[in-house]
């Protein structure tokens, strides 16, 4: 969520870099700062009420002691007025606040300058390649077909329990997804990050927190019998770990991982490109977080994106990143990279990781804050990626692993499930 009084501050330079989302801010800028100008305004008038009950109230005490009980009832009933208007402008000012609030709940966080312009997935920049892309021998299957020949993933027992995107893994499915889950979180946590397992349902403050509420509020399954969502991505969870907190400069940065599987509600859509493991309603991911200093945010986004490619490489999956540009930015980010593997027999790039720097935007709705060198309390910055998205790397796996005879294991994998091929 912005400041106010940063849009105050920046309200042209902000309109301008909110362009580059097709994101008009004019009006809605303008009637947030009509509503905290009221704000102000209320709150000093109230201020200035309860001094003047304090005053009040402190000369009754002087009278009544002084004997002077007419002058000290008059007071008294003059008291009794202040106080009802106190209670009037405190609830104008708990409804200006709450409708400020809400107003800044619907504008998305600024780009970054890095950031390009452009309206969608289209428009985003191409940064870097890496890998070579294999050549397939003819006769090579997508990865539906593969986990159907080798009985790795049956998706219909899937659409027999719940519904179509809730896969069931089988034998050397189920301990190939195993085996990258642990061999994730392992390279997590010797890169120095704290590894936390975490509830799989969040309460709403949790959800308006990192974002999620109210801008994918339809993307979310929703418990509403206890009105707890499940969670989307194990961000919302680990960064509300810190909800509220204060936090001294010198326990910066902090970094997590978690494994969860992940909840969500997408628009149904049909062809090859949302077909098998290319878009689920339940999927498996490990996250990394972190909280930063402002100042050293944008050098922890880069170590974010290094660390992602050391473990591409590993893996030996040709890969790219882009930068995404204004228009398929996330709300709540700043700057953020997608990593894409190539899929060989799909003949296309999957998306397998997204890696963003949201700078003070989701600090401020989790009033998440440290205190510096001189004192001063600051919002954090805060930062998150896939490390890795499990259903698109498996994907990528099964489809340029593939021979003839079965189904290669990278070398990396081998110690985590136990085997080095599949037929």
């Amino acid at each position: 969520m912005l400041q106010i009084n940063k849009i105050r501050e920046n309200k042209d330079a902000y309109i301008q870099a909110l362009n580059k989302r097709g994101f008009d801010a004019t009006e809605v800028f303008d009637k947030a700062l009509q509503l905290d100008q009221d704000r102000r305004a209320t709150q000093t008038r109230l201020d200035e009420l309860l001094a003047q009950s304090n005053t009040f109230s402190k000369e009754i005490g002087m009278l009544f002691k002084n004997g002077e009980v007419q002058k000290a009832n008059l007071l008294k009933e003059k008291t009794g007025q202040l106080k009802e208007q106190s209670k009037e402008l405190q609830e104008k000012l708990n409804t200006l606040v709450e409708e400020l609030q809400q107003v800044l709940y619907t504008i998305p966080n600024i780009p970054n300058k890095l950031v390009p312009a452009g309206t969608d997935e289209n428009d985003n920049e191409v940064v870097f390649k890496e890998g070579e892309i294999p050549t397939l021998f003819e006769g090579a299957l997508p990865h539906w077909e593969l986990a159907k020949k080798y009985d790795l993933i049956n998706f219909e027992l899937g659409v027999k329990i719940t519904g179509a995107g809730f896969p069931v893994y089988k034998g050397k499915g189920a301990r190939l997804q195993r085996a990258l889950i642990a061999y994730f979180l392992d390279k997590n946590t010797q890169a120095g990050y704290t590894e936390y397992q975490v509830p799989h349902l969040v309460n709403e403050a949790s959800g308006f927190g990192t974002g999620q509420l109210p801008d994918k509020e339809g993307q979310m399954y929703h418990v509403t019998g206890d009105n707890l969502y499940l969670i989307p991505t194990a961000e919302v969870p680990v960064t509300n770990l810190f909800r509220g907190d204060l936090l001294m400069h010198n326990d910066l940065p902090v970094t997590c991982t978690g494994y969860t599987p992940c909840f969500r509600r997408e628009a149904g859509s049909y062809g090859a490109h949302v077909r098998g493991l290319n878009r689920l309603h339940q999927f498996d991911k490990v996250e990394i977080v972190r909280i930063e200093h402002p100042e050293n945010s944008y050098k922890a986004l880069d170590q974010m994106v290094e660390h992602v490619k050391e473990i591409l490489r590993e893996l030996k999956l040709p890969f790219r990143i882009l930068r995404l540009c204004g228009g398929d930015l996330g709300f709540t980010s700043a700057l953020t990279y997608d990593f894409e593997v190539f899929s060989t027999a799909q003949d296309r790039w999957l998306e397998i990781s997204s890696v963003s720097n949201f700078e003070t935007f989701q600090a401020n709705r989790l009033k998440l804050r440290f205190k510096d060198s001189n004192g001063k309390n600051k919002l954090a910055h805060t930062l998150n990626g896939s490390s890795l998205a499990l259903p698109r790397v498996l994907a990528g796996i099964l489809e340029n692993y593939q021979t003839p005879t079965g189904i290669k294991i990278p070398e990396v994998l081998v110690p985590y499930c136990g085997f080095n091929t599949i037929d």
